[in-house]
């Protein structure tokens, strides 16, 4: 039984372009989720959420939350739960919609998003940052928006 794989010569461009982003999505992903679970009990699908808070000078609505990772709206609230549980974050009613909820960090939010963010670049330096240089990181970001610019089409 042959044990060979196609070589990307051997497959057309877009093919080789597509598997690679799912090869590295998976990979990336799969080891960021071991070092935060490991190191922080924080699964990486939690941290999208902490990543998004942290970088938001107000409170979020959950909603908003659920339109910008890649948890779903049932989801993002199942993790919200957990989080305020472990007094990461806060859930207070919108003052400009009734029906909302808007979410903030804690200061513990904060802290735990401080450490667990050293985690993931320390975790991603030696196959990410310190492989790419930023012309690399430039064009990565570019594709990604072109991408998720069509995400509904």
């Amino acid at each position: 039984m042959a044990t060979r794989k196609l070589t990307p010569a051997e497959m057309p461009e877009a093919d080789y372009a597509f598997y690679g982003l799912v090869w590295a999505g998976t990979v990336l992903t799969e080891r960021v989720d071991r070092a935060l679970t490991t190191a922080h009990d924080l699964p990486v699908s939690w941290f999208e959420v902490l990543l998004l808070l942290d970088n938001s000078p107000e409170p979020v609505p959950a909603s908003v939350l659920g339109n910008s990772t890649m948890l779903s709206r049932s989801q993002v609230s199942r993790v919200l739960d957990t989080l305020q549980a472990r007094g990461v974050v806060t859930r207070t009613p919108s003052l400009k919609d009734a029906r909302s909820v808007e979410v903030a960090l804690t200061s513990e939010g904060r802290r735990l998003f401080t450490e667990a963010d050293a985690t993931r670049r320390a975790c991603l330096a030696p196959v990410f940052t310190d492989v790419l240089d930023q012309k690399d990181l430039e064009a990565l970001s570019s594709v990604w928006r072109k991408l998720k610019a069509h995400k509904g089409a």
